[in-house]
Parts: C-alpha cells; structure tokens; sequence
C-alpha cells in the first residue's frame, strides 16, 4: 500500500486484515488500541522478508547476513532519531517498551543521583510503569514521591506542580497523555517550570506518539519513553530517547554482550552510546518492524492521523454522552483518543464482557492506574481508545451495544 490515505479509511483498514474478523458471529470492532494496535501487513511483512533474507546477529560480525542485519537495525534507529526529532542517533536507545525504558532511568539515575531525603515529582494519572519503578528504587535509596493533584475534568493543577519543587527535587517523570483520561498534558511546560528549577524531565510518551507528531528537541525533553506495540509495530520493542549528556552520566542498565568495550576479570570498559545501555543481542528483527510502522505512519500524516482521531473522540465523547446514565471519565480541553466510562451501576467487567459478546473489544478494570481510580473514586472503569482504523460507525455500534446491555440490567 505505497500511499494510504486518511481520506480512505477503507484503505487503510485493508491493511489490516484482522480487523476484518468476526467474533461470536459479529463483525469485530476493535477499540483496546491504547492497550496495543493492530499490525499491518507491510511490518509483518518486513518482519518475515528479514528473517528469510537477512538472519544474523548483528554488530560484530564479518558476513553478508551478519552486517545486513546490522545495516536494518541501525538504519531503524536513524528513523526512530528522525520521527521523534532527536539530535543524534546515539541518543537513541533500543529497549522492549516503555516499561522497561522508564525502569532503565529510575535505576540508574538514582544509583547516580538520587540519596535519602530527595524528591521525584509524578502525577496522580500515572500509569503502574511510572510509579511502581520508583518506588522500588526510592525503598532502596530512600528518596520519595510527590504527586501533581488534578481538576476533576482530569487537568493536571500547574500551580500546585510549582509548588511542589524545593532543593530536594531531582527529577519530573510525567506521562504525556493519560492512559485512561485521554488528556494531553502542557508537558512542554511542566518541562520549562522543571527546568527553572534546575530539574530533568523524562516524559512518557507511551499514548502520545502513536497519535500525534513528538518532537523532543521543541519539548526540550531529557528523557522520552515509547513502545512499538502501540504504534503499529511489533510488540518487545521501544525506545529511550536522551540527551547525550544525561546518558553519558548514567550507569549502565544491565550487563553482558554488546554493552562492553574490554573486559578482564579485575575490570570491565563499556561501550560507546548508545550501546552501553543495549546488552545482549537484540530484537533486531522488531527494530526492523518498528521503524515500517513509523514509515507507515509517515505516509499517512501524523497531523492527518492525529485531525482524524480528534474528531473520532469528539464524535464518541458526544455519542456517548446520551446515553442514559453514562458517566464519561476525563473532559480535559485537549483529549485525545480514550474514551474512559460507567454507566449506572453496571461494573465495569459486566458491560465489558457483555460488549465483547457483541463483537466489540474495549478494555475494562483500572488499567495500571490504580492510584488515579482512588482520585476517581471508583474500582475500574471501562475504557474505548481508538486508532487511525476505527471509524464513526464503530463508535455508533458501540453506543448502541452499550444501549443493549445497559436495558438488561
């Protein structure tokens, strides 16, 4: 498909073969894409092409397939440097996702800067991979949390994120847009306050790039964590993007193959960036795939892409808000693609699993945001997120399942 358009969603959608499935006899309407997205056939067809044709470790080697395989990885990490705007290919860091590259930060930045009595600045909408990594870290160097409140439309309160910094505050780690909310956080902003303040920010940005063009220079972001999966490409597969000169500071992640430059038994030398942060072999085959997906959505247009989902999530917050006793969570001036929700008394995993009996998937429980039910004052919740594929008339097919179910109870 040399030229998908976001004028042809029909196109597009052939791309995707998966989505042309039924479930219990029902067309499949696929809305759990901030869980993972659909793949299409030119990254799986990437993906299979190098293995038939180029299957070798990369770096290091001497033979045909071994520095083919390398020319795709490291051409894969230059599309990633392009897409996200980065300076320098070795400010990009291979990792298996977002998880793993927020867990990479927390545990070397604190193994070099952080001590007992610092401060790490999160927000109350956080994902579990944004809090969980430094609360392990802050129970072994005694450091802790402090939390930016938000408004009950799901806006993070600015003022009182000022006031939360003193000369304990090491380091701001925020999402970019929330994983059940849908709002887009003034990350650019909560950057320049940090950095008055003489503060690093690592932006997670797990719900942002597969919807929106990110530009880590603009944003002036230390640190920005993705994932693969959620942008098309395959899953165990992200990337750690930062600056050269916090990276060069940071002690290595792990230890192993690639990661070194000499070693002896009395000492160890490790490489170059960005390999010092990259042991083992990697999945360079998903490198591969993700940097097609990436290709993928150039085509198309992250601003065309991101125009058409602002205005599938505009038309869902409106559809579903008529619906008898909904209760949409998250109705921040900028939101984007989630569309979080209650209706009545249902719980959450009835009107879920009754919906998928209707062929359509949504996502139901606290999504990794515990903390921030706890703010909402519920259990969990049922979430619809939406991608370059769905379409107008999946969200009227689900207003009308959730109709159905809702008249059973």
């Amino acid at each position: 498909m040399p030229n998908p358009s976001i004028n042809n969603i029909a196109q597009i959608r052939q791309e995707f073969p998966i989505l042309s499935k039924t479930v219990y006899n029902k067309p499949l309407v696929y809305l759990d894409n901030a869980a993972t997205t659909q793949k299409p056939l030119c990254v799986l067809d990437a993906m299979r092409d190098e293995y038939l044709n180029a299957n070798a470790n990369v770096h290091r080697g001497v033979h045909y397939l071994s520095q083919r395989a390398t020319d795709l990885h490291e051409e894969a990490r230059e599309v990633v440097r392009r897409f996200i705007n980065a300076d320098k290919t070795e400010e990009i860091v291979f990792t298996r996702g977002t998880t793993e590259g927020i867990n990479l930060v927390a545990s070397s930045f604190a193994e070099q800067f952080l001590m007992k009595d610092d401060e790490v600045i999160v927000s109350v909408m956080e994902h579990h991979s944004n809090i969980v990594p430094w609360q392990l870290q802050a129970a072994r160097y005694g450091f802790r949390l402090r939390v930016i409140p938000m408004t009950d439309e799901g806006e993070l309160l600015i003022d009182d994120y000022r006031k939360l910094f003193n000369e304990h505050t090491r380091l701001v780690s925020v999402a970019h847009v929330s994983n059940v909310l849908g709002t887009v956080n003034p990350v650019k902003e909560i950057i320049e306050i940090a950095h008055s303040n003489g503060v690093p920010v690592l932006i997670d940005g797990a719900q942002s790039t597969p919807h929106f063009a990110v530009d880590v220079k603009a944003l002036d972001a230390d640190f920005y964590v993705f994932s693969g999966h959620k942008m098309y490409g395959p899953t165990g597969i992200g990337v750690l993007y930062g600056k050269e000169r916090w990276l060069e500071q940071l002690p290595p992640y792990q230890g192993g193959g690639e990661m070194i430059d000499s070693v002896s038994f009395e000492h160890t030398t490790f490489e170059r960036l960005p390999f010092k942060f990259e042991a083992g072999t990697p999945d360079y085959v998903a490198t591969h795939g993700l940097a097609t997906a990436i290709q993928f959505l150039q085509r198309i247009g992250m601003d065309n892409i991101s125009a058409y989902e602002q205005e599938l999530t505009r038309y869902a917050m409106e559809r579903l808000s008529r619906i008898d006793g909904m209760r949409l969570f998250g109705k921040a001036s900028h939101k984007d693609a989630v569309v979080s929700f209650l209706v009545g008394d249902i719980h959450h995993l009835d009107m879920g699993t009754l919906l998928d009996r209707l062929g359509i998937a949504v996502r139901t429980g606290h999504h990794c945001a515990q903390p921030l039910m706890d703010r909402l004052g519920v259990s969990g919740t049922v979430r619809a997120s939406f991608a370059l594929y769905n379409t107008k008339e999946e969200i009227d097919i689900l207003a009308e399942g959730i109709e159905r179910v809702s008249k059973m109870f």
